[in-house]
C-alpha cells in the first residue's frame, strides 16, 4: 500500500522543472545576464526532449520568451526586437507566444523610431493572431501612434480590415477604436454612435458591452437624441436583472446609468413621472451606491420642475437630514429650497 501510495503521489505531483530553464532563471535574477543567455539557449535545446508535447511546446516557449525578455531588460534592444520577431518562426506559429513576440517587436522598434518596421510588426499581431490578448494591446498601440500622423488613414486602414475580423476577438476593439477615431479625431458624432451601437448588436458578451451603450446614451445626448439616450441606458440597466441571476457581474456603471437616465427622461423628455421613478429606483437597486445623495437631489428638482413644491422641499429636508456632507449642503440643496420657499 505504501508503494502504491507512493506511485500515486508522484502521478499527481507537477511535472519537474527544465533543469537547464531553471539555471537561467537563477542566473537572470543575479544579474549574470551572459550566463543567463547561454542558459537560455540551452534550454532552448534540451526542451526537444521533453513530453508529453504539450508540455514540450510550453517548455520550449518559456525558453525562448526568457532569452527575448532578458535582452530587453538588458537594454540590449536590437537583439530584443530580433529575438521577439523570431518567436513566430521558433514556435511553429503557436499563437499566445507568437503574438507576445511580434507585440513586444513592434513596441521596441516604435522606441528606436523605427516606425515602418514597428508598424508591420503590431499589424501582423492584429491580423495574424486576432484572437489573442496581444492583438487588443497593439491594436490600442496603433490607434495611439497613428492617431497623431493621420487619423483619416487610420480609420480608412480599420474600417477596410473589419469584415476580415468580424468573427475574431479582436472584431469589437477595432469597433471601438474606430469610435473613438470618428467622435476625437473626425468630429463625426453620428458615426461614433453607430460604431458603438454595433458592439452590444454584434458582441454581447464583449467587455466593452455596457462601455459602448454609455458612451453611445452620451453621444446621443450630444446630437439632440433624448429618446435614443434613454433607450441605451435602459438596455444597460437592463443587464442588472441577468447580473442579478447569475450572480456574477455587475457593471460599473449601472448606478450611474440609472442616475442619468432620470436626467434624460426629466431634461431631454420632460417625462417628470418616469424620472421621479427613475431616481427612486437607484436607491431601490443599488444600496450601496455613492449616489443616493445626487438622486435625492436630482428628485428634488424634479418634483420642482413639475410644479409640486411641497413634494420637492420634503426631498430637500431628507436630503439634509440624511447627508449633511453631501456636496448638494454646500450650495445647491439651500439655494434650491430658499427658492422654492421651503421652511
Amino acid at each position: 500500500m505504501k508503494r502504491l501510495a507512493l506511485v500515486l503521489l508522484a502521478a499527481c505531483s507537477a511535472p519537474a522543472p527544465l533543469p537547464d530553464l531553471v539555471t537561467a532563471e537563477r542566473l537572470e535574477r543575479d544579474g549574470d545576464v551572459d550566463a543567463a543567455l547561454r542558459a537560455y539557449r540551452e534550454a532552448q535545446v534540451t526542451c526537444q526532449n521533453v513530453t508529453p508535447a504539450r508540455r514540450r511546446k510550453e517548455v520550449c516557449a518559456r525558453a525562448l520568451i526568457g532569452e527575448a525578455q532578458l535582452l530587453e531588460n538588458a537594454g540590449r534592444t536590437a537583439e530584443a526586437i530580433t529575438a521577439w520577431a523570431a518567436l513566430p518562426a521558433r514556435t511553429a506559429a503557436d499563437p499566445p507566444p507568437s503574438a507576445h513576440g511580434l507585440y513586444r517587436a513592434g513596441v521596441l522598434s516604435l522606441g528606436l523610431g523605427q516606425d515602418e518596421v514597428a508598424w508591420t510588426y503590431l499589424w501582423k499581431t492584429v491580423t495574424d493572431f486576432p484572437d489573442e490578448a496581444f492583438a487588443g494591446d497593439a491594436l490600442g498601440r496603433l490607434l495611439q501612434d497613428g492617431r497623431r500622423r493621420d487619423p483619416r488613414a487610420l480609420f480608412q486602414v480599420m474600417s477596410e480590415l473589419l469584415p476580415a475580423l468580424e468573427e475574431t476577438r479582436i472584431a469589437d476593439n477595432l469597433l471601438w477604436a474606430l469610435a473613438d477615431l470618428a467622435e476625437h479625431d473626425l468630429d463625426d458624432p453620428e458615426s461614433a454612435r453607430q460604431l458603438l451601437d454595433r458592439i452590444p448588436a454584434e458582441h454581447p458578451g464583449s467587455g466593452l458591452r455596457d462601455d459602448a451603450r454609455w458612451h453611445g446614451a452620451r453621444l446621443s445626448r450630444q446630437l439632440g437624441d433624448g429618446a435614443g439616450a434613454a433607450e441605451r441606458l435602459r438596455a444597460l440597466v437592463a443587464t442588472r436583472e441577468v447580473a442579478f441571476g447569475a450572480g456574477s457581474y455587475f457593471s460599473v456603471w449601472l448606478d450611474d446609468a440609472q442616475l442619468e437616465l432620470g436626467r434624460v427622461l426629466r431634461d431631454d423628455l420632460r417625462q417628470y413621472d418616469d424620472a421621479v421613478r427613475a431616481f427612486r429606483r437607484l436607491a431601490e437597486d443599488y444600496p450601496a451606491s455613492i449616489l443616493h445623495d445626487d438622486a435625492a437631489y436630482e428628485l428634488a428638482v424634479t418634483q420642482a420642475r413639475a410644479g409640486r413644491t411641497t413634494e420637492a422641499c420634503q426631498e430637500l429636508a431628507r436630503l439634509a437630514e440624511k447627508w449633511p456632507d453631501s456636496k448638494y449642503q454646500l450650495e445647491q440643496g439651500p439655494a434650491l429650497a430658499r427658492e422654492l420657499g421651503c421652511p
